[in-house]
Protein backbone atom coordinates (compact mmCIF):
# COMPACT_ATOMS: atom_id res chain seq x y z
CA UNK A 1 0.00 0.00 0.00
CA UNK A 2 1.37 3.58 -0.90
CA UNK A 3 1.82 5.97 1.91
CA UNK A 4 -0.15 8.11 0.48
CA UNK A 5 -2.95 5.66 0.74
CA UNK A 6 -2.13 4.60 4.13
CA UNK A 7 -2.42 8.57 5.26
CA UNK A 8 -5.59 9.37 3.67
CA UNK A 9 -7.44 5.92 5.32
CA UNK A 10 -5.91 6.98 8.72
CA UNK A 11 -7.00 10.72 8.42
CA UNK A 12 -10.67 9.30 7.64
CA UNK A 13 -10.82 6.97 10.67
CA UNK A 14 -9.52 9.78 12.65
CA UNK A 15 -12.16 12.34 11.67
CA UNK A 16 -14.88 9.73 11.33
CA UNK A 17 -13.92 9.19 15.44
CA UNK A 18 -13.84 13.14 16.19
CA UNK A 19 -17.59 13.44 14.64
CA UNK A 20 -19.00 10.21 16.53
CA UNK A 21 -17.24 11.71 19.91
CA UNK A 22 -18.25 15.29 19.05
CA UNK A 23 -22.19 14.17 18.13
CA UNK A 24 -22.00 12.09 21.84
CA UNK A 25 -20.73 15.47 23.84
CA UNK A 26 -22.69 16.17 26.79
CA UNK A 27 -24.66 19.27 25.78
CA UNK A 28 -27.41 21.54 27.05
CA UNK A 29 -30.14 24.02 24.59
CA UNK A 30 -33.40 25.64 25.27
CA UNK A 31 -36.21 26.41 23.03
CA UNK A 32 -36.33 29.83 24.77
CA UNK A 33 -33.01 31.01 24.54
CA UNK A 34 -29.92 30.98 22.16
CA UNK A 35 -26.40 32.23 22.97
CA UNK A 36 -26.54 34.04 19.85
CA UNK A 37 -29.24 36.17 21.07
CA UNK A 38 -29.81 38.67 24.35
CA UNK A 39 -31.89 36.48 26.93
CA UNK A 40 -36.02 37.80 26.16
CA UNK A 41 -38.30 39.90 28.51
CA UNK A 42 -39.78 36.46 29.64
CA UNK A 43 -36.69 35.79 31.53
CA UNK A 44 -36.01 39.70 33.00
CA UNK A 45 -36.57 39.81 36.71
CA UNK A 46 -39.33 41.91 38.02
CA UNK A 47 -38.13 44.12 40.78
CA UNK A 48 -35.15 46.15 41.28
CA UNK A 49 -35.82 48.42 38.76
CA UNK A 50 -36.12 45.63 35.94
CA UNK A 51 -39.59 44.46 34.26
CA UNK A 52 -39.81 41.11 32.75
CA UNK A 53 -41.56 38.07 33.39
CA UNK A 54 -38.86 36.28 35.96
CA UNK A 55 -39.95 33.16 34.41
CA UNK A 56 -37.19 30.31 34.34
CA UNK A 57 -36.42 29.33 29.92
CA UNK A 58 -36.94 25.98 29.02
CA UNK A 59 -33.73 23.55 29.19
CA UNK A 60 -32.88 19.99 27.97
CA UNK A 61 -29.79 18.12 27.73
CA UNK A 62 -28.17 14.54 25.99
CA UNK A 63 -25.89 12.56 26.40
CA UNK A 64 -25.05 12.63 29.81
CA UNK A 65 -21.52 10.99 31.55
CA UNK A 66 -22.02 7.34 32.71
CA UNK A 67 -22.14 6.82 35.86
CA UNK A 68 -24.48 9.79 36.53
CA UNK A 69 -26.47 9.10 39.02
CA UNK A 70 -28.80 12.82 39.66
CA UNK A 71 -27.94 16.47 37.54
CA UNK A 72 -28.58 19.80 38.61
CA UNK A 73 -28.77 23.35 36.94
CA UNK A 74 -27.40 26.34 38.23
CA UNK A 75 -27.93 29.93 36.73
CA UNK A 76 -24.77 32.48 37.40
CA UNK A 77 -23.95 35.76 36.37
CA UNK A 78 -20.28 36.16 36.73
CA UNK A 79 -20.34 39.76 35.82
CA UNK A 80 -22.67 41.23 38.97
CA UNK A 81 -20.37 44.45 40.51
CA UNK A 82 -20.92 42.01 43.88
CA UNK A 83 -17.06 40.82 44.21
CA UNK A 84 -18.72 37.28 43.73
CA UNK A 85 -21.13 37.21 41.17
CA UNK A 86 -25.00 36.55 41.41
CA UNK A 87 -26.67 33.24 42.08
CA UNK A 88 -29.78 33.64 40.22
CA UNK A 89 -31.03 29.73 40.54
CA UNK A 90 -29.79 26.58 42.03
CA UNK A 91 -31.93 23.25 41.84
CA UNK A 92 -30.27 20.18 42.75
CA UNK A 93 -31.42 16.36 43.06
CA UNK A 94 -33.32 16.01 39.71
CA UNK A 95 -33.44 12.67 39.04
CA UNK A 96 -30.72 10.93 36.43
CA UNK A 97 -33.97 9.84 34.58
CA UNK A 98 -34.97 13.46 33.77
CA UNK A 99 -33.23 15.21 31.00
CA UNK A 100 -35.28 18.48 30.62
CA UNK A 101 -36.79 21.15 33.04
CA UNK A 102 -40.00 23.41 31.43
CA UNK A 103 -40.28 27.38 31.39
CA UNK A 104 -41.77 27.98 34.53
CA UNK A 105 -39.81 25.02 36.41
CA UNK A 106 -38.18 27.67 38.57
CA UNK A 107 -41.47 29.37 39.94
CA UNK A 108 -41.03 29.59 44.12
CA UNK A 109 -43.62 27.02 44.35
CA UNK A 110 -41.51 24.66 42.37
CA UNK A 111 -44.34 22.71 41.10
CA UNK A 112 -43.00 22.24 37.41
CA UNK A 113 -39.88 20.27 38.87
CA UNK A 114 -39.19 16.43 39.06
CA UNK A 115 -39.85 15.14 42.34
CA UNK A 116 -37.38 15.15 44.61
CA UNK A 117 -35.80 18.14 43.18
CA UNK A 118 -34.97 20.97 45.64
CA UNK A 119 -34.27 25.01 44.64
CA UNK A 120 -31.64 26.72 47.01
CA UNK A 121 -31.93 30.47 47.70
CA UNK A 122 -31.01 32.87 44.98
CA UNK A 123 -29.17 35.61 45.50
CA UNK A 124 -32.53 37.78 45.45
CA UNK A 125 -33.32 36.08 48.82
CA UNK A 126 -35.49 32.83 47.73
CA UNK A 127 -35.43 29.59 46.62
CA UNK A 128 -36.23 29.95 42.90
CA UNK A 129 -35.62 31.36 39.96
CA UNK A 130 -34.62 34.67 39.59
CA UNK A 131 -34.32 36.24 36.09
CA UNK A 132 -31.85 38.83 34.89
CA UNK A 133 -31.41 42.75 35.94
CA UNK A 134 -28.02 43.97 35.68
CA UNK A 135 -27.21 47.55 36.59
CA UNK A 136 -28.44 50.21 34.25
CA UNK A 137 -26.08 51.64 31.78
CA UNK A 138 -23.45 48.66 32.75
CA UNK A 139 -22.60 46.35 29.95
CA UNK A 140 -24.28 43.51 28.92
CA UNK A 141 -23.57 40.75 31.51
CA UNK A 142 -23.37 36.91 31.02
CA UNK A 143 -25.89 34.58 32.25
CA UNK A 144 -24.29 30.67 32.59
CA UNK A 145 -26.99 28.03 32.49
CA UNK A 146 -25.24 25.35 33.69
CA UNK A 147 -26.40 21.49 34.06
CA UNK A 148 -24.26 19.18 36.45
CA UNK A 149 -24.07 15.63 36.20
CA UNK A 150 -23.57 14.60 39.38
CA UNK A 151 -22.17 10.74 40.47
CA UNK A 152 -24.42 11.40 43.96
CA UNK A 153 -28.61 10.91 43.91
CA UNK A 154 -29.24 13.27 46.64
CA UNK A 155 -27.31 16.26 48.35
CA UNK A 156 -27.93 17.13 51.49
CA UNK A 157 -29.21 20.67 50.16
CA UNK A 158 -32.74 22.47 51.43
CA UNK A 159 -34.00 25.38 50.08
CA UNK A 160 -32.47 27.86 52.61
CA UNK A 161 -28.66 26.40 50.56
CA UNK A 162 -26.89 29.46 49.46
CA UNK A 163 -25.21 29.55 45.92
CA UNK A 164 -22.01 29.43 47.18
CA UNK A 165 -23.24 25.88 49.25
CA UNK A 166 -24.72 24.64 46.41
CA UNK A 167 -21.64 25.22 44.46
CA UNK A 168 -19.12 23.58 47.09
CA UNK A 169 -21.33 20.82 46.41
CA UNK A 170 -21.72 20.21 43.35
CA UNK A 171 -18.15 20.68 42.59
CA UNK A 172 -17.22 17.38 45.29
CA UNK A 173 -20.04 15.67 43.12
CA UNK A 174 -19.47 16.81 39.11
CA UNK A 175 -18.70 14.14 37.34
CA UNK A 176 -19.01 16.75 33.78
CA UNK A 177 -20.62 19.69 33.40
CA UNK A 178 -22.28 21.82 30.13
CA UNK A 179 -23.02 25.45 29.73
CA UNK A 180 -25.38 27.49 27.94
CA UNK A 181 -24.31 31.34 28.05
CA UNK A 182 -26.69 34.07 27.01
CA UNK A 183 -26.15 37.76 27.47
CA UNK A 184 -28.43 40.54 28.57
CA UNK A 185 -27.69 44.12 29.27
CA UNK A 186 -30.39 47.42 29.97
Amino acid sequence: MKPFIKISMITALLTASLNTFAADKFSVSSNDMDNKKPLSNQQVFNSFGCTGGNLSPELHWENAPKGTKSFAVTVYDPDAPSGSGWWHWTVVNIPATVNQLPAGAGDKEGQKLPAGAVQGRNDYGYAGFGGACPPEGDKPHRYQFTVWALNSDNLPLDNESSGALVGYMLNNSVIEKTELTVNFGR
